[in-house]
């Protein structure tokens, strides 16, 4: 290994660990307000990078039956659930965006078919395509999560667990076998003498340094952000000062959804991603957030960014191995947490 080679090493490995950093946000983000380990975040990821390589493609988008279906199922159940004397609590009225929500993905899907992907402009393609992916965040948690939200932690990791492989299964129908691909955001690069930055990691790192910043600015600056600090610190105390636990689990669904699907439009110009890719990808943003505890965001950051250091250079001494040597990783972390981390009863509230 030279200098050289060790640079570019580094540069891979900070533009994953970029990628990665922003997927353990969400994951922290997720698991702090609603004790949901979500396991489908890589799907979010998948979904904003097969449907932008298909929008450019000029294929059918197909996520939007996705997005109608599962529109069409929220609305049946919020009007099931409004049947006189069906539950003892009483159900919050019938929302614009609950009607609206079938709505929205017909326009959409409209849109795309009549309007051919490839010769929109590379901004469009991306406000697009997170315009297909957000909105399946909070969908999947009024229909997934909402329901049991009051249930054991292992309940909602195994329903986790099952909302994944669902997903997987409706990428392989959706998106197919085969691999993909996306244009990059631009061709030119940064010389810096030995190293030649590439144009997308640069795209990559000035979109997480920008998403950093506004989700700190959201916590710290505005109303809802603040509600969502409190949730995570006590649902009940939240719940007690009236913040509403569903509206907070909302929230931060359509944020894991929308840094999913931007995750994905940037890293698809850098790597063949598949239907499946997904998974690891946030499994690696798992181990960060691992090492912040799942309750620390710059710790977890810190921690994903060291990942993809790791893999990087794993790469070249052990490609055989990298992916051991990164998931070996959370081993020492969880034996330390086990045995400083004091243990408290669950909060059901």
């Amino acid at each position: 290994m030279n200098a050289q080679i060790a640079l570019l090493l580094g540069q891979d490995g900070v533009t994953n660990g970029a990628i990665y950093a922003l997927l353990a946000l969400s994951i922290v983000l997720v698991f702090t307000v609603t004790r949901v380990l979500l396991v489908p975040q890589g799907e979010f990821v998948t979904f904003g990078a097969m449907t932008m390589a298909g929008l450019q493609a000029g294929q059918p988008v197909r996520l939007a039956w996705l997005l109608l279906a599962l529109a069409v199922l929220r609305l049946v159940w919020r009007l099931w659930a409004l049947r006189p004397g069906l539950r003892a609590d009483p159900q919050p009225p019938l929302s614009v965006w609950d009607a609206a929500g079938p709505v929205y993905a017909l326009v959409l899907w409209g849109i795309a078919d009549r309007v051919p992907g490839q010769n929109w402009p590379m901004a469009l393609q991306v406000l697009f395509t997170l315009a297909l992916v957000v909105p399946l965040g909070p969908w999947l948690y009024d229909l997934c999560f909402r329901p049991i939200a009051a249930a054991h932690g292992l309940v909602l990791l195994i329903v986790s667990i099952a909302l994944h492989v669902v997903l997987v299964g409706l990428a392989l129908w959706m998106f197919g076998a085969e691999g993909a691909r996306t244009l990059p955001f631009s061709e030119e690069g940064l010389d810096l003498g030995l190293l030649n930055v590439n144009a997308q990691s640069l795209w990559v790192l000035a979109a997480t340094l920008a998403l950093m910043v506004g989700l700190f600015v959201f916590f710290e600056r505005t109303l809802r952000g603040k509600a969502l600090r409190a949730t995570a610190v006590s649902r009940l105390g939240a719940q007690l000062m009236g913040i509403s636990p569903t509206a907070a689990g909302r929230t931060c669904f359509a944020l894991a959804a929308f840094i999913g699907g931007l995750s994905g439009t940037l890293i698809a110009p850098l790597t063949t991603l598949y239907y499946d890719s997904g998974f690891l990808i946030s499994l690696k943003g798992f181990v960060g957030a691992v090492v912040g505890g799942l309750v620390s965001f710059p710790v977890g950051a810190l921690g994903a960014l060291s990942v993809g250091l790791v893999e990087a250079y794993s790469t070249f001494w052990a490609s055989s191995y990298k992916e051991v040597i990164v998931f070996t990783l959370i081993l020492p972390f969880l034996l330390w947490r086990s045995l400083t981390s004091k243990h408290h009863e669950e909060d059901r509230a």
